[in-house]
């Protein structure tokens, strides 16, 4: 059997479509976070430090299909950003939740927390 006919074979099975469009999900969740968290210059390590949780933590909200949106929101905070959910319909988009704060100071880079506190 030949890999394109083993590939057929396998979405062929029933459920096999939406499986990969979740693991298709789970895969732009995790990266879209870690590319936030890695343009904002920070290492896992570091803003597991700005959210009071441990590195490995870190390591499992970034692969983690179903974070609440505590965490996400926590998360996004961490990194200096605020979390907007839409929901879109067709054309139209309903706003459902917009978290805008006061980012704290660990929210910030280091070397611009030093600046602001000259």
């Amino acid at each position: 059997m030949s890999l394109k006919d083993w590939e057929k074979k396998v979405l062929d099975t029933p459920g096999a479509a939406e499986r990969v469009t979740e693991i298709e999900d789970e895969l732009s969740l995790a990266a879209g976070l870690t590319a936030l968290r890695e343009q904002a210059g920070l290492s896992q390590r570091e803003l597991a430090e700005r959210i009071g949780v441990s590195q490995p933590r870190i390591a499992a909200i970034e692969r983690a299909r179903n974070l609440t949106i505590d965490v996400l929101d926590q998360y996004v905070d961490a990194l200096g950003a605020d979390l907007e959910i839409t929901v879109r319909q067709g054309k139209r988009r309903v706003p459902l939740l917009t978290h805008h704060k006061k980012h704290s100071a660990q929210s910030t880079k280091p070397e611009q927390r030093s600046k602001k506190s000259a």
